[in-house]
């Protein structure tokens, strides 16, 4: 009897929507060779993840095992599945797989990081598959809010697992194809050991809408809007961009892209043959000079972030452009839990300009591209599988669907970020722990999460900071009094006087009772005047803040 085993490992994705990074393996324990599904990014926010660009998935436990890689295969092209392809590829050094569209953004990906566009190979849809080792991975269609998103079919020597990526059951998405009933149960017809399904949704209990729903909603709204409209909306649901603008030129205004992501992804969709008979756009430049009846903007920031076209509007003024009162601004997209603070600071600042604000909480201008309830079912009954694996949620999510798979009497297991389980056999069963956590982008580095970088920032945020200064002359002698900078402080204190002047006094009276043993060993000179500092800056703000002590000594 063989002692190799199936494993499925989720990095990202299991436990939390977003940063997408899941690890299959077959062969002898510890010594599986593996491929790789997704490799995506999530996003930052001021409170947890100050200054921080962009957040991984920690990938050490797949770096240190990168000789045993067969492939990277990326299911479609949304920053949280293909977002780190470029930043992570060094450390894995493995041919990456994708379909025409995704592979397209997958090459810009790496050749902004520098490394070859050529690693990304370009795959066909099902029933073409790339042979990885002892998998075979074939692309299968299915619709989502993005073009040629794709499930993926494992053929292992233990069976076959269907891994769904993203997607929702949508037989008229506008861009991209529709879910193909007919071609799922036929790759489902000879047995599938294993669903690996998206969650997302799985609390909505009505069935999904159709990308094509919102089509008349949106025309009659733009066509109605007495002024200058602008729509915001994710830039690669290059569907309902092109929905949008064609709401523009439909209601007779020209229309102009807005945003670096925006005008990327619209040219990938041309570029690869997915987007078709997009209407005509105008430059920023071209647009000033028009009334504002008769233009049309579409803009990147559906998600409230800092630096994207909305939030710059919402500030006064981007490339030359502004709102003004009685413009409509709408947002045609669905706030993923987190970003609601920057969304409604940016619908604020809109409403303070007297700018109309439309969102989606009714459901008129948005449709989600993940699969609710009702879908899920579906789709358990199309594919029949041995056992479901919940994935892409939240941890509540993945234990729902968990529980769904279970009622309809199928196995099923929660796997959170770093629990491999071991598919071989009839049921899951958890093979081990992986120790994972996540990796930032700060600037031009990466840091760990526990590297305390980040930790250190939110601490400086919280509690301010001051440097204190002393100079000791060669004997040991302080060559004057220390000195004080602050930054984030209050100037003035509970005794009515300059925060610096106080801090100042209490750190000389110190210096000059000090023994010559404290002035000579810097670590207990800088520990002394560390405490001083906050012990004061308590008594006179309430707060200890960070402090930093520089000692220079001369000779």
């Amino acid at each position: 009897m063989s002692s190799d085993r199936l494993i499925y490992l989720p990095l990202g994705g299991a436990g939390e929507i977003g940063m997408n990074a899941y690890v299959y393996g077959y062969g002898a324990p510890d010594k599986e060779r593996l491929i790789v599904v997704d490799l995506g990014v999530t996003f930052p926010d001021m409170d947890g993840t100050p200054g921080v660009d962009l957040i991984f998935a920690d990938i050490d436990w797949l770096a240190e095992r990168a000789d045993r890689i067969e492939a990277i295969f990326i299911t479609h092209a949304h920053e949280d599945h293909v977002g780190a392809v470029g930043h992570l590829w060094s450390r894995l050094h493995s041919k990456i797989y994708a379909r025409r569209f995704t592979a397209n953004i997958a090459r810009r990906k790496m050749d902004d990081q520098g490394h070859d566009p050529l690693e990304v190979q370009t795959a066909d849809a099902w029933p073409s598959q790339v042979t990885a080792g002892p998998f075979k991975v074939g692309f299968l269609p299915v619709s989502h809010s993005i073009p040629e998103a794709a499930a993926l079919v494992i053929d292992t020597p233990a069976g076959r697992i269907v891994h769904t990526g993203d997607f929702k059951i949508d037989e008229t998405p506008v861009v991209g194809e529709p879910f193909d009933r007919a071609l799922w149960a036929d790759v489902s017809k000879d047995g599938v050991k294993a669903l690996v399904c998206d969650s997302t949704n799985v609390f909505s209990p009505k069935p999904g809408r159709s990308e094509a729903s919102v089509g008349p909603n949106i025309e009659a709204l733009v066509k109605n809007a007495p002024r200058m409209v602008v729509a915001t909306t994710f830039a690669s649901n290059i569907a309902r961009v092109k929905t949008l603008a064609e709401a523009g030129k439909r209601a007779g205004r020209s229309v102009c892209l807005l945003g670096r992501a925006m005008r990327r992804m619209i040219e990938a969709g041309v570029e690869s043959g997915v987007l078709t008979d997009f209407p005509t756009t105008i430059s920023p430049d071209e647009a000033t000079e028009l009334p504002r009846e008769n233009l049309m903007l579409i803009v990147t920031g559906s998600q409230g972030e800092r630096r994207a076209a909305s939030a710059q509007l919402s500030r006064g003024k981007y490339l030359g452009l502004t709102l003004a009162e009685g413009d409509l601004f709408l947002f045609s997209s669905k706030t993923i839990p987190g970003n609601e603070v920057g969304v409604a600071r940016i619908m604020n600042a809109f409403s303070e300009m007297g700018v109309d604000v439309v969102d989606d909480s009714d459901g008129q201008y948005h449709v989600s591209g993940h699969a609710n309830r009702p879908d899920l079912e579906e789709m358990h009954d199309i594919v029949k599988p041995q056992m479901v694996i919940p994935m892409h949620g939240e941890h509540r999510h993945l234990r729902e669907h968990a529980g769904l798979a279970k009622a309809r009497g199928i196995e099923s297991a929660v796997a959170p970020n770093g629990t491999m389980l071991d598919l071989t056999g009839d049921a899951p069963v958890v093979a081990g722990y992986v120790e994972t956590s996540r990796t930032y982008l700060d600037g031009a580095v990466h840091i760990g999460a526990m590297d305390g970088v980040v930790r250190d920032r939110i601490r400086m945020a919280l509690n301010g900071h001051v440097i204190v200064t002393l100079i000791v002359e060669e004997g040991g002698e302080p060559l004057g009094d220390p000195w004080c900078d602050i930054k984030g402080l209050p100037e003035i204190g509970m005794s009515r006087a300059p925060l610096v002047e106080v801090l100042e006094e209490d750190l000389s009276q110190f210096v000059g009772r000090a023994k010559a043993k404290t002035l000579s060993d810097d670590d207990a000179l800088e520990k002394e005047l560390r405490q001083i500092v906050r012990q004061t800056s308590q008594t006179e703000i309430g707060k200890k803040p960070e402090v930093t002590v520089v000692v220079s000594r001369l000779g």
